[in-house]
């Protein structure tokens, strides 16, 4: 049996922005996203965070369980977290509600509850849940979770726009980034955490703040410049694959899902590091020409590709 990657993160709601200025509800947030994506990829797939009874809630319920993803926690009374989400030129921009909601209603007992006596698996993390002082809850969950033989996995994903105190945000982010076996960060992140000009052709010059900190799996992402990719020593770079873009709502969380899902179902992920990467591109060029986050199914990314998909 495949080794599960249980998720911890927020669960929302993006209110995407209209022309006529209406807000059109679509399920949302980058560690929800990240879960429907890695078990859309085929890979056994648990979300822990409570989610609301409200009835965006069971919407968001209701799709992990149409994409595979088991829903692990009991639902809270509290309400589900809103964005709102503004779109231009194909580039999202965020503002949050985040106070008193569902996805934050858990605690670093219950968590590590949930993690004892199963099987040793993949946590991962990131985002919003890295804000202070939520992330104090976080570090200790990750701290635990190592503790009982877990690989952890981090998408720093930085929300500059969320935090009171950026300089505190940050100091939390690279806290939480020092406890990662497996991480993922964007050009824009690594600018936020202090890197000068962040290019793809200096890739791995900037792993070197996570390697450095004993991480043994690193994407860097670029945009429409691409990605980079290290698994445990071997590397491999690739070009953006064509697509028509209507957003990149979810793409970094469709590519990290589907690098995630691709090493827990194949044992030789350090010799088929390039072929994680091709997958993973093509499946965020898919989500990317879909509106808001729609993470496409194995089967089509390798239809995309043009060969067989078995896992």
């Amino acid at each position: 049996m495949s080794t599960a990657i249980w998720v911890l993160g927020e669960a929302l709601m993006d209110c995407l922005a209209q022309p006529d200025g209406s807000l059109r509800p679509m399920m949302g947030g980058s560690p929800y996203n990240m879960a429907r994506a890695a078990a859309l990829r085929g890979a056994p797939a648990g979300y822990v965070n409570p989610l609301s009874t409200d009835l965006f809630g069971q919407q968001l319920a209701q799709q992990l369980h149409h994409d595979g993803v088991q829903v692990l926690a009991h639902p809270s009374r509290l309400p589900t977290s809103l964005a709102v989400v503004q779109v231009s030129k194909g580039q999202p921009s965020y503002g949050f509600y985040r106070e008193g909601i569902a996805d934050r209603d858990y605690s670093t007992d219950s968590v590590l509850a949930m993690l004892q006596g199963q099987p040793q698996g993949v946590l991962h993390t990131g985002s919003l849940l890295l804000v202070p002082p939520e992330h104090r809850k976080v570090v200790d969950i990750l701290q635990g979770a190592k503790a009982l033989g877990w690989t952890i996995s981090v998408d720093v994903n930085l929300r500059p726009r969320l935090a009171a105190d950026l300089e505190a945000y940050i100091a939390a982010v690279q806290q939480v980034a020092a406890l990662a076996d497996w991480i993922k960060a964007s050009d824009e992140d690594m600018a936020l955490l202090g890197v000068h000009a962040p290019s793809r052709d200096r890739a791995a010059s900037m792993a070197a703040v996570f390697r450095d900190q004993g991480a043994r799996r690193i994407a860097l992402t670029f945009g429409g410049q691409g990605a980079w990719l290290e698994v445990d020593g071997n590397t491999a770079e690739a070009d953006v694959p064509p697509t028509t873009v209507v957003d990149t709502v979810g793409a970094g969380d469709t590519f990290w899902g589907n690098c995630l899902g691709d090493w827990v179902l194949n044992p030789d992920s350090a010799h088929r590091v390039a072929h994680t990467l091709q997958e993973a591109m093509q499946a965020a060029a898919i989500n990317c020409a879909r509106p808001g986050c729609q993470p496409p199914t194995y089967a089509q990314t390798c239809a995309a590709l043009g060969h067989a998909g078995a896992a």
